[in-house]
């Protein structure tokens, strides 16, 4: 297995800082999902919907922008951040600041010590992707996640794969240079392969596709 070296960390997340930040939601969410990986932010939203619950942790929170848009089923929701990326953290947090996040700065590739907190429902939204590693290797994640969780509790997201997708001749072009960049780690991403994870950690679990996009749920 390859190694993972904190530069490779480092480049997946680096690209987000104040300035990028400022325009990721018009630029991801709005143009990219909806003409690059054919997966319209609104449908993103309406998934997270069907999943959050009043105790939740988000896991590579970007701009808060789904925390602040879905509907908590609870009026004081308790909600908590992680995020290696110290501007993502405090974009969102301030963002959602009506609900006082926790705020974590953690690395998921390791273990998510001195979080005694446990939830009902973890969103992992785009994150995976961008996460050095094999698909297979990227089980860690879960690995990592699956003790801050209640029991019967749902982790969520999706992730831009490379097999077993749609890909448009645009999406491939911006696949290869954001993999070149080290901005995306998914050239060998494939649905089979985020399943076989998936079913490695949890008792239940499913996946979706839309466009260049898997949409996943489990549970333990």
């Amino acid at each position: 297995m390859e190694k993972i070296t904190q530069r490779d960390v480092d480049a997946g997340q680096a690209i987000y800082n104040r300035f990028t930040l400022s325009f990721y939601d018009i630029v991801v969410l709005g143009l990219s999902n909806r003409f690059i990986w054919k997966c319209p932010t609104p449908g993103l939203l309406e998934f997270y919907n069907r999943h959050v619950s009043g105790n939740h942790l988000d896991v590579g929170v970007g701009t808060g922008f789904f925390l602040d848009r879905c509907v908590f089923p609870a009026d004081q929701p308790r909600v908590a951040l992680v995020d290696l990326n110290p501007d993502s953290l405090a974009a969102a947090a301030r963002r959602i600041r009506r609900y006082a996040p926790t705020v974590y700065r953690r690395n998921v590739l390791e273990p998510l010590q001195e979080i005694e907190a446990r939830f009902d429902s973890v969103g992992v939204n785009y994150l995976l992707h961008c996460v050095p590693g094999t698909i297979l290797s990227k089980a860690v994640v879960f690995e990592n996640l699956r003790p801050l969780m209640n029991p019967g509790a749902v982790v969520f997201g999706s992730t831009l794969l490379q097999e077993g997708v749609e890909r448009s001749a645009p999406a491939r072009a911006l696949m290869r240079f954001y993999n070149k960049k080290g901005i995306f780690t998914n050239s060998q991403d494939t649905v089979h392969g985020l399943k076989a994870i998936l079913q490695s950690q949890f008792s239940e679990s499913s996946v979706q596709v839309r466009g260049c996009a898997a949409l996943f749920q489990a549970r333990i």
